[in-house]
């Protein structure tokens, strides 16, 4: 549901109280990642690493916002997907979204060390 919290205006990507694109973003990186955690060993992860998605519908506070993916690429870690995002009117974003399987230790323990 998009609330005041979730709109262009509150989170500082626009001027207008709509769903924001960061955050249809967010919700695409969120779809793909949930979609494959049951396929994952165990102490495996995903991240986001490349996202290429067009934002073509605005939508309102008080609507229900949703989306699907596809992973339609598999190569050794390499996950692509194809992602649309909805509301209750119809299509609002949709694009392509790159993610990595991970050893969620050792990447965090890599990053520390930053």
């Amino acid at each position: 549901m998009v609330s005041d919290e979730v709109c262009a205006d509150r989170i500082g990507s626009g001027l207008v109280k709509v769903f924001a694109t960061p955050m249809m973003i967010a919700l695409m990186e969120q779809t793909c990642n949930e979609s494959v955690v049951p396929m994952l060993e165990e102490g495996q992860g995903t991240v986001g690493t490349h996202i290429d998605v067009s934002h073509c519908a605005a939508t309102p506070v008080g609507m229900r916002v949703w989306c699907d993916s596809e992973l339609v690429e598999v190569d050794r870690r390499r996950l692509v997907f194809k992602v649309a995002a909805y509301d209750e009117r119809g299509l609002i974003g949709e694009g392509r979204h790159e993610r990595f399987v991970i050893d969620t230790k050792k990447f965090q323990e890599k990053v520390n060390g930053k």
